[in-house]
């Protein structure tokens, strides 16, 4: 399995409505918030088999706005050979 980032975003209007929708989902201890910040987006890391999978932790009428990033580790050994 592979880790993404996800990036939820969502409007001031819609907030409380989106954060509901994840708690009922199951998956609002995975998310951090920016809400309190007025930067209305969540962010969690998830692991998953790929990039649409992945997006199924955001509610259906978020998806769309949703953002999965394939997240990967480089060593110190494989950034040195990269020069």
């Amino acid at each position: 399995m592979d880790r993404f980032l996800i990036i939820s975003p969502h409007t001031e209007k819609d907030c409380s409505e989106a954060l509901k929708q994840v708690l009922y989902t199951g998956y609002i201890t995975h998310f951090d918030w920016g809400c309190a910040d007025g930067e209305h987006t969540g962010w969690a890391i998830i692991e998953a088999k790929d990039a649409k999978e992945a997006t199924m932790v955001v509610p259906p009428t978020h998806r769309s706005n949703a953002k999965a990033i394939r997240l990967n580790k480089f060593s110190p050994e494989q950034i040195k050979s990269m020069h």
